[in-house]
């Protein structure tokens, strides 16, 4: 149905190669998934295969792409593409235009020159298929990333199209939602539908993918019948994350000065309870898991320790400082928060001067020696000098780290942070964060990943719309 032949792509302004000579085949009715570390060039190839490069982009091409026999360069508009094929981007939010779920979903099937009676129908089943039906006059834009996710899924699947590429789709679902979207690719896989499919998660989707292809900078390193190709332990160890062996034991006495203390805590979004009478209290050098489904009100609660959110009710208390009462420059001086997504954090011109930036804010003089402390404590002094935006997902995710510990909080707080993660990266952003916990840093991660949680974390908080259902520490932790 699609054939990459001899493909090689540099991007505008770049000279490196983010395609090297690659070939691929995507067969009518199959699903093949790709996998690799970040920066691999996955994206490139869903782009190349999807026309998007050869339409949309500048950069050097070379050569050929075929959708279902004919040149890609052939077509004469994106606009043709689409009657063939749907694409889901890892960035959902960027297909979103309107102002309702409802009007993404009937837009895509209004595309199709349905009548209204079929349009009724086949919306009703896509909204029950993707779970979204009680979200359906929400604003898309207000929804949690992975509802966002489950919203550009089923636009694409309005289209109707026998050949669906996704590129992340469950990067920021949690573990119920994952199992979901990998029920409904199985269900579209059993109508015949052919899916190329960009993942991290191989074991939510081994009972549906034909073939596994791994890429390792802009090339494909391994392809072919999962089984076989995970027998290569290097490669195994890139398609799926091992964290044991990663926690080390925290004595009690650490664990007993309170350092955030949340007192029956509410917060509304307008006329929408997130956070309904949380109590909770976090202690010195403690390694917390924060887990819950989307929307469950999670990164609400994170971001109430640093004063970018102000309780509706009660009060969050850090260090013995109410956060009402302080600016947002005095908290970051005791909780750094590291973004999910972290190149929302990058506008600098080198990795230096990214974390230079938050000491330059905060007043801290001795800079250059804390700067290289940081980046050598997230294994990146040698990148000091680089473009951050030139960096692997992975060595970004760490950086965004160095930016936050650079500025000495005592609490590190991160949302999600081994998203779009390879196994390799995922360990060692994990392996840091143990490192600095072992200093007398806490450490809160907000994790949709069961195994950090239970490998990794000292205390599992799980929550629930809005609330806090249990408070838990991991069996074997003293």
């Amino acid at each position: 149905m699609i054939e990459l032949e001899n493909i090689s792509y540099t991007y505008p302004h770049t000279v490196q190669e983010a395609l090297h000579h690659l070939s691929f085949s995507l067969p009518r009715g199959r699903c093949v998934m790709i996998t690799g570390p970040s920066g691999a060039g996955k994206t490139t190839l869903c782009l190349a295969a999807a026309g998007i490069l050869h339409h949309e982009y500048g950069g050097k091409k070379e050569g050929r792409v075929t959708l279902d026999k004919k040149d890609i360069a052939s077509y004469a508009s994106l606009s043709d593409i689409s009657q063939k094929l749907g694409i889901v981007f890892d960035d959902a939010e960027a297909q979103m235009i309107f102002t309702t779920v409802e009007e993404e979903i009937i837009s895509a099937l209004e595309h199709r020159g349905l009548s209204v009676p079929e349009i009724e129908d086949r919306f009703a089943a896509i909204m029950q298929t993707t779970y979204l039906t009680e979200l359906k006059h929400r604003s898309p834009h207000n929804l949690s990333g992975g509802q966002k996710q489950r919203v550009a899924l089923a636009a694409t699947l309005a289209l109707g199209n026998d050949l669906l590429i996704l590129d992340e789709p469950t990067s920021e679902l949690d573990e119920h939602a994952t199992k979901r979207i990998a029920a409904i690719l199985k269900d579209l896989k059993s109508q015949g539908k052919t899916i190329l499919l960009v993942e991290h998660k191989y074991r939510h989707f081994a009972g549906i993918v034909d073939e596994l292809v791994v890429m390792e900078e802009g090339r494909i390193s391994a392809s072919g019948v999962p089984e076989e190709v995970l027998k290569d332990e290097r490669i195994r160890r890139i398609v799926t994350a091992d964290f044991s062996g990663i926690r080390t034991p925290v004595t009690a006495s650490s664990r007993r000065e309170p350092v955030v203390e949340i007192r029956d805590l509410s917060f509304s979004y307008g006329d929408i309870r997130a956070l309904e009478s949380i109590t909770c209290t976090l202690y010195r050098g403690e390694f917390v898991a924060i887990v819950g489904e989307n929307g469950s009100g999670k990164t609400t609660l994170v971001k109430q320790f640093n004063g970018l959110l102000t309780p509706t009710s009660g009060d969050a208390v850090i260090r013995g400082r109410n956060t009402r009462t302080c600016s947002i420059a005095d908290l970051a001086h005791h909780v750094g928060l590291v973004f999910q997504n972290p190149d929302h954090m990058f506008f600098a011109d080198t990795v230096g001067e990214e974390v230079a930036f938050g000491l330059h804010n905060l007043g801290i003089t001795d800079g250059a020696e804390t700067i290289d402390r940081a980046l050598d404590e997230v294994g990146l002094l040698a990148t000091k000098d680089l473009y951050p935006r030139w960096l692997s997902r992975g060595e970004r995710q760490r950086l965004a780290i160095a930016c936050v510990i650079a500025m000495k909080p005592e609490i590190i707080v991160l949302d999600e942070p081994t998203t779009g993660l390879d196994g390799n990266e995922a360990r060692l952003v994990m392996e840091t964060l143990k490192r600095l916990q072992e200093k007398g840093h806490t450490i809160v991660i907000i994790t949709h990943n069961p195994d950090i949680a239970t490998e990794c974390a000292d205390r599992v908080i799980r929550m629930e719309k809005g609330r806090i259902i249990s408070d838990t520490r991991v069996a074997g932790v003293q």
